[in-house]
């Protein structure tokens, strides 16, 4: 599933190449792509001739805000969806969700493999959140100046769930997945099983720095392809190549050559170096 970091690399190649574009129409290739509204016909009514403004994100949502007052585009990619920029020309894949024309002889396509993915087209006299329940659970952003040690501290250490199934929790901290919270832990040297409660000050503040620094890295490597992510130009992301430990099950840590392990942790697979990575017990 797309994360924050290839969230925000669609974002902002979509403000770079559709920002200010008008859509004149569009054609739903499966119903069950659409959240909101549910009917074709209104699907159509809605994109005729409407204009870009500006693209934005929140948690893994994608937000489209239309010029002159004509509401919103929400997309969530969820496990297999894609936002392209194409050619109108361009033969369309039979994972095609989606249409949307544009003037310029270019199309956005939400093409999703799975079709898990879903789309909301909120009319203007309603906020996104109104009709995007799952934007109303979202805790913070951790590229925010609100991402605090104080936010994490009062948060994270008020649980007994370890805390590789916190950092996934969408309601503490909006956006972090399977792959960054593994990176981030590796990072600030926490093992996943420990426990909210049991972490103290310091590997709360090195956690802080890990999330951030990971999130960073990997937008500046437009995100991770494992399987099938790929940025609306139809480009792979870069950062698989230098991850610590995600997706590295049985390879040798990059920093103490120990052999990565990978266990389950409340059904998601976890990656973590058992040496660089202690649980808390074993340090005390």
């Amino acid at each position: 599933m797309p994360e924050l970091p290839e969230v925000e690399s669609i974002c902002r190649k979509l403000n770079e190449l559709t920002a200010g574009h008008t859509i004149w129409g569009g054609q739903v290739l499966l119903p069950r792509s659409l959240a909101y509204p549910f009917s074709v016909q209104e699907f159509c009514n809605f994109v005729d001739n409407i204009n870009l403004k500006i693209w934005s994100r929140r948690g893994k949502y994608l937000l489209a805000e239309l010029d002159s007052n004509k509401g919103w585009m929400v997309f969530h990619l969820r496990m297999t969806g894609q936002l392209l920029w194409t050619q109108q020309s361009e033969p369309f894949s039979k994972h095609t969700r989606l249409r949307f024309f544009c003037t310029s002889s270019y199309e956005l396509r939400f093409v999703d493999i799975r079709t898990f993915g879903k789309v909301w087209l909120i009319p203007p006299s309603h906020n996104p959140e109104d009709i995007v329940i799952g934007l109303k659970k979202l805790g913070i952003e951790p590229l925010s100046d609100d991402f605090s040690v104080n936010y994490l501290t009062e948060k994270l250490t008020s649980y007994k769930r370890n805390i590789k199934t916190l950092l996934l929790d969408q309601s503490i901290i909006a956006g972090i997945g399977n792959i960054y919270a593994d990176e981030a832990l590796f990072r600030s040297g926490i093992h996943p099983e420990t426990k909210g409660i049991e972490l103290n000050i310091k590997q709360i503040k090195n956690l802080r720095k890990a999330i951030i620094e990971v999130l960073n890295k990997s937008i500046e490597k437009g995100g991770t392809t494992f399987s099938n992510f790929l940025n609306i130009t139809g480009n792979k992301g870069n950062y698989a190549k230098i991850a610590w430990v995600y997706g590295r099950s049985n390879m040798s840590c990059r920093i103490c050559n120990t052999s990565i392990k990978r266990i389950k942790l409340s059904g998601r697979s976890s990656h973590f170096c058992p040496k660089c990575q202690q649980h808390n017990k074993l340090l005390k």
